[in-house]
């Protein structure tokens, strides 16, 4: 409950907080003559386990106005700023940026009123958009299901990377990751969905608009750093003069719009090379430095040797 004085009338506000921080919470205000005003404060949605019984405290006094948090945002491998609501953590009772504090909530389970309510981080959002221009795929888990869910897998050998991505969007995920082992080839490979959510149905209607998946129109915007950064440890094939981008599944005007955001966007020097048929984009040795410096800090060491660093 927060009190405030207001000249010669005071109000009190009750603010709901539930399962998480919801997209409307709702504040009920009392005035000194008695009325009552409903109020909505929009912020954003994050999956929290069992919040209600957190102790928050709530400070008073040394905030006098409206204050409208921001969360951290790359562009072109600087760090800026975009107006958007911050994360009230109410584990650790500190105001923190917005997807920087997400925890696992595998085993937890969540109603679809719940899941409908949530957004994807930026970080955790930049991620995704690079797994499926490589690696990653959205399906819908069964013909009822109307949310679509995020499928990731990789051979055992890149297992660091692996569980990298995993720890990354294990908040989104109800279950651990299972091992696939088929013994007549000594393969071993490790596979991890996320849940079943409105905000992933969004990414299948740009990557999917007609069943296949392509590179969404609006890529210049979605592929940032972090995004890159997968798309190479992902798809990325080292050659002796450069770095290959496997390309193979995509239609050549997809290919064409991806060369056009690295050659404009992230000014590296890139064509096309085609290979029994199939189209690659090439990234020249001159610009393996300045690609190695807009990634490497989005990447695991175990993937370093694509950027030969």
């Amino acid at each position: 409950m927060i009190e405030k004085e207001m000249g010669y009338r005071g109000s009190k506000s009750i603010v709901f907080l539930d399962f998480c921080v919801a997209e409307n919470i709702i504040v009920k205000e009392q005035r000194v003559d008695g009325s009552w005003c409903i109020k909505f404060m929009h912020s954003r949605c994050t999956l929290m386990g069992f919040e209600r019984n957190y102790q928050i405290k709530i400070l008073s006094k040394q905030i006098n106005k409206v204050i409208y948090y921001t969360s951290l945002a790359i562009n072109q491998g600087q760090t800026s700023l975009k107006m958007n609501p911050w994360f009230l953590d109410a584990s650790t009772k500190y105001i923190v940026v917005w997807g920087t504090n997400l925890q696992s909530t595998v085993g937890i389970k969540f109603t679809l009123k719940q899941l409908a309510t949530v957004q994807l981080a930026p970080y955790q959002y930049s991620v995704i958009i690079g797994l499926l221009l490589s690696d990653g795929w959205l399906i819908f888990a069964s013909k009822a299901n109307k949310n679509a869910r995020l499928g990731f897998t990789q051979s055992g050998a890149h297992g660091e990377y692996f569980w990298f991505v995993f720890c990354s969007l294990s908040h989104y995920c109800s279950s651990y990751p299972r091992v696939r082992i088929r013994s007549h080839l000594e393969y071993i490979s490790l596979e991890f969905f996320t849940r079943s959510m409105p905000c992933i149905t969004e990414l299948h209607s740009l990557f999917y608009p007609n069943g296949v998946k392509i590179v969404p129109y609006n890529i210049y915007e979605l592929l940032t750093p972090v995004a890159l950064a997968h798309l190479i440890m992902g798809d990325g094939q080292v050659v002796s003069n450069g770095l290959r981008i496997c390309t193979d599944a995509y239609s050549s005007s997809d290919i064409v719009k991806l060369i056009n955001v690295l050659m404009i966007k992230y000014r590296l020097v890139c064509t096309i090379h085609v290979l029994s048929g199939r189209q690659r984009i090439y990234i020249f040795a001159k610009s393996m430095n300045l690609l190695a410096s807009i990634i490497k800090p989005n990447m695991v060491k175990s993937m370093y040797y694509k950027i030969k660093s």
